[in-house]
């Protein structure tokens, strides 16, 4: 259960360079995670237009927690953020601050993408000193590939469109495909909303099923918001659908 609940900050922040033009100064996005049939969590995506080293940037804030029952045998309060410049859609600066049970992690990244390196610090330990390491051309962290999809115009994620990208996660890098496989129509607690169906491939194995255990909606519109997201995982299945938002920037067209 552990390794699942441990799972659920990727899981929701899993989401080359695009200008971000297509999300609004102080946009708020509220998913509710679901394992089985236990309300497990929430997690909130937060947007501000700021500066960071004098260049206009994106700030990014995620935040994760169990709730309920399950925060009362497993406590989760994690903590991301990201500055994603708004020029390139790229990330300049990276946080990972976890508390999942008696784990901790407070992880900090400072891209270069001028030289592709970058620079990695252990916050928790401060001993360790900070490293640099050889990154990828247009690597994304958690949050920016999230940003980085949305970016996209619907002309750039039509049926059949596979965008490939290098995510870094922890002090790892990792490769993600996600390929758009069609278009729904998806009941919501708001009403019912066209959406297309996103497949990203991922490492089959302890966590999940198979390579292609995890899907997303997002509104078919300008926004691409996410809707929902479902993994099947080697025990049950998580689901997070969206139960807030506010300050989007184009109207999301639900019909009841």
């Amino acid at each position: 259960m552990k390794k699942i609940l441990n799972l659920f900050a990727v899981f929701i922040f899993f989401l080359g360079s695009a200008q971000i033009d297509n999300v609004a100064d102080g946009e708020s996005i509220t998913l509710r995670i679901h394992y089985g049939f236990l309300n497990a969590g929430t997690a909130n995506l937060t947007t501000k237009k700021t500066t960071y080293k004098g260049a206009p940037h994106l700030y990014v804030k995620g935040t994760g927690q169990t709730t309920g029952a399950v925060k009362a045998f497993f406590k989760v309060e994690d903590l991301y953020e990201s500055f994603i410049d708004s020029a390139s859609g790229l990330p300049s600066y990276y946080v990972r601050n976890v508390r999942e049970g008696s784990y901790r992690q407070h992880l900090e990244t400072a891209f270069n993408h001028d030289n592709n390196t970058l620079i990695l610090t252990d916050k928790k330990t401060p001993a360790n000193g900070s490293k640099v390491i050889k990154s990828v051309k247009g690597v994304q962290d958690m949050l920016s590939c999230f940003y980085y999809l949305r970016s996209k115009s619907p002309e750039e994620l039509k049926v059949g469109t596979v965008i490939n990208m290098n995510v870094w996660i922890d002090d790892e890098m990792f490769p993600f495909q996600l390929k758009v496989t069609g278009t729904e129509n998806l009941k919501t607690k708001f009403g019912t909303i066209n959406c297309l169906k996103i497949i990203p491939s991922v490492k089959s194995g302890r966590v999940f099923k198979e390579k292609e255990g995890v899907t997303m909606w997002v509104s078919n519109d300008a926004n691409h918001i996410p809707m929902l997201l479902k993994a099947e995982l080697a025990v049950g299945s998580l689901k997070a659908s969206i139960d807030d938002y506010k300050n989007v920037k184009y109207p999301l067209k639900f019909t009841k």
